[in-house]
């Protein structure tokens, strides 16, 4: 899940010439309002699980656990003051995160990122959960493009998606994507879901930030250029 800088590491900045840090951004450039961020680990054959289901990610595992993981997660969400999750994975994260925070012999990278994800502000787009019982978690009163819409006008910092493709599938369809961050892994899927569908609106995006990961996946940094 989370990736850091390592000696082998390759970073560039098309716009800058150095490495574009999180928290350097905050803001959409062209309008001022909060920025929304989709973070995403893609097979190489552009899935977001493998042909067993939704729960099939288990080729992820390897290239979700280094320091550059770790770091790089850290550093997306320090930014953030609101977190869009759908329901596996507000079921997933909320079974597990907290007890990470609190668990002092923890990697201090996962416990930052541990207590940031409880305290921070979460929406939930759910059909089927009627309560949210994670602290500083609600359900969403409307669909992901109308209520990221309604955020962006709220004081704040960015609007993070943590790897829920439906959400950001909904999101990049209606353009409400400021900044895309990728993790390519060196694996092919074989069938499963794709990020990517037929009907998502042709776009161009900047690549700010490349790294390698030490398993050799790719962390991409992709801002809209729009």
């Amino acid at each position: 899940m989370f990736r850091p800088p390592s000696p082998g590491s390759i970073r560039c900045n098309a716009a800058r010439g150095r490495e574009t840090t999180e928290g350097e951004r905050t803001m959409n450039a062209d309008n001022g309002t909060r920025r929304v961020v989709a973070n995403i680990s893609l097979s190489m054959d552009g899935r977001v699980n493998g042909p067993g289901g939704e729960y099939d990610m288990g080729w992820i595992v390897p290239h979700a656990v280094g320091d550059t993981a770790r770091d790089r997660m850290v550093r997306m969400t320090q930014a953030a003051t609101t977190a869009l999750l759908g329901r596996k994975n507000y079921q997933g994260f909320g079974g597990y995160w907290p007890t990470v925070a609190a668990d002092e012999h923890a990697d201090p990278r996962d416990r930052a990122f541990a207590t940031w994800l409880d305290e921070v502000d979460k929406i939930v787009f759910s059909r089927t959960l009627t309560e949210t019982p994670w602290q500083h978690s609600r359900l969403a009163d409307a669909d992901p493009v109308e209520t990221v819409k309604r955020l962006r006008g709220e004081p704040g910092g960015d609007i993070v998606v943590l790897a829920s493709s439906s959400v950001i599938r909904a999101l990049l369809a209606a353009g409400e994507v400021d900044r895309l961050t990728i993790t390519l892994c060196p694996e092919v899927a074989g069938g499963g879901a794709r990020l990517f569908e037929d009907g998502i609106p042709a776009a161009h995006w900047r690549l700010t930030d490349l790294s390698t990961t030490e398993s050799g996946a790719l962390y991409l940094v992709y801002d809209r250029a729009e």
